[in-house]
């Protein structure tokens, strides 16, 4: 069996963990990484770097390398590369698996305010706060450059590049982060609002609960969803049971 992991993420090398100390000897579980950050967490079993070409070079790689499995475990908002996966998976006759983690709930004492794209929090953000944590990642900072009343504290793992706000300070970090350590930032910088993605997961989950204490206003940019008709599963072991042929999956749509 040859299983193809669309990877970049913490559930992507722990699913890549998985597979390696499952599948018999002679298996081949094969990691692809997009390329973006500049020094990745490269995954246990073969890593590829870089894009496919589309839909259609997906299909062609799948078909070549014999894949017996796609599971595309890459960031919830990584969205042309899912519906190429769909895609692909589907010319190629591949079985396809979406491993995605669940989404963030609000809770109790929460001010959150959700939006559909970057674009709409950029238009939502001067009715909300003046020094905003933005911590939706270095590609889509083009959306906020033309807020010039507005101060950034900017995080990612890798520096961003123009266009940017002009008056942006940037953290280059990588989580997971400390309930402590976000609570410090934004006391530290005097923030009034928070703008993140809803990734979901543990790691970068506690600046929610600094937010909340604070008493300040998160914008919430909603996750684009996973084509429609693709099992989906929400836990690397869960994504290991569908792979054996057990349930752990849901269908999308």
């Amino acid at each position: 069996m040859h299983v193809l992991v669309l990877g970049g993420t913490t559930e992507a090398r722990r699913l890549a963990e998985l597979l390696v100390a499952a599948l018999p000897e002679g298996d081949r579980v094969t990691s692809s990484l997009a390329g973006r950050v500049a020094s990745p967490r490269l995954p246990p079993g073969e890593v590829r770097v870089g894009g496919f070409g589309g839909a259609d070079g997906l299909a062609a790689w799948l078909r070549t390398h014999q894949v017996d499995a796609l599971i595309d475990a890459t960031h919830p908002f990584a969205g042309t590369i899912s519906f190429n996966a769909a895609a692909a998976a589907a010319t190629a006759h591949v079985p396809l698996l979406a491993l995605r983690r669940p989404g963030w709930v609000p809770g109790s004492g929460d001010d959150w305010h959700p939006v559909g794209s970057l674009a709409e929090a950029a238009r939502t953000l001067p009715a909300l706060g003046r020094r905003v944590f933005l911590t939706t990642g270095r590609m889509g900072l083009a959306a906020f450059a033309e807020l010039d009343g507005l101060w950034f504290l900017m995080r990612s793992v890798d520096a961003p590049e123009p266009p940017r706000p002009a008056r942006m300070e940037v953290l280059l970090e990588r989580g997971p982060f400390s309930l402590d350590g976000e609570r410090e930032l934004i006391r530290r910088h005097r923030i009034d609002v928070l703008v993140t993605k809803d990734s979901g997961g543990a790691a970068t989950a506690p600046k929610l609960a600094a937010a909340r204490e604070a008493g300040i206003p998160v914008i919430v940019v909603r996750r684009p969803p996973v084509p429609e008709g693709v099992a989906v599963a929400g836990t690397p072991d869960l994504a290991l049971a569908w792979l054996r042929g057990g349930t752990g999956a849901q269908p999308s749509g």
